[in-house]
């Protein structure tokens, strides 16, 4: 496999009011955090990456092959969105079981992947749970038991603990780099939280305006004091 994960070269998204550019490469195996202020572009980035929105100009490869045409299912990539986009009608086991096959024809060694998913992540037991019962923690704890089952090499997190409060935030930090180490995967993170960064990230992609600013291992982006829109993000006075 590609040493390098992420390229995006010459890629631009044009909308009404403002084109977005991206030129970044990644490379396989780190946890990348990925921050700017709201409307920056973060989303539209993950969007690109994972098949969700074609460029209008420039490529996307991921581990050297080019993606262009490649529909997110056809794609290395899992997705772990800020809701979780879990089915409250649906049981946890099933929930994870969609990662396996979207049709959920599942074989007993399927089953037993959705069971090692879920003790791995901490929620023994609770297959049989509907989304509704869980505390906010224990459903992104479902959304990434679904993402592992997937085993793919890129892992997207878009904003996975906003929701939750200090606690648990530090929990599931602490949960996502067991599974890192575990996996070996790539990790891109949106976040808002520099502390997010500063336990989990390799290096720090931020964005500002549209375009990405920086790409700076983790211990350059934090000693930055250049850029008002990363003084802000980190509370440098």
């Amino acid at each position: 496999m590609s040493s390098v994960a992420v390229r995006l070269e010459g890629v631009k998204v044009r909308f009404e009011t403002v084109v977005l550019a991206f030129d970044c490469t990644v490379r396989a195996g780190e946890i990348v955090g990925v921050a700017g202020a709201s409307g920056s572009g973060k989303s539209t980035l993950f969007n690109v990456i994972a098949g969700f929105e074609a460029p209008d100009r420039g490529a996307v490869r991921i581990f050297g092959e080019e993606m262009a045409g490649r529909p997110p299912s056809e794609r290395p990539v899992s997705v772990v969105f800020q809701e979780n986009n879990l089915f409250a009608h649906l049981d946890v086991a099933t929930n994870v079981g969609l990662g396996i096959s979207p049709s959920l024809r599942l074989r007993s060694a399927d089953l037993k992947r959705v069971d090692e998913a879920l003790e791995r992540v901490g929620l023994v037991g609770f297959g049989r749970r509907l989304p509704p019962t869980l505390s906010g923690g224990e459903r992104q704890r479902v959304a990434l038991a679904r993402a592992v089952v997937r085993h793919r090499p890129l892992l997207l997190l878009d904003e996975p603990f906003a929701a939750l409060d200090p606690g648990m935030r530090a929990e599931m930090r602490e949960l996502l780099a067991d599974l890192h180490r575990e996996e070996g995967n790539t990790i891109l993170m949106i976040t808002h939280h520099p502390e997010d960064l500063r336990q989990l990230s390799d290096s720090v992609l931020f964005l500002d305006q549209g375009h990405i600013l920086v790409h700076d291992p983790l211990d350059r982006f934090l000693e930055r004091r250049d850029t008002a829109a990363i003084n802000r993000f980190l509370g440098n006075a």
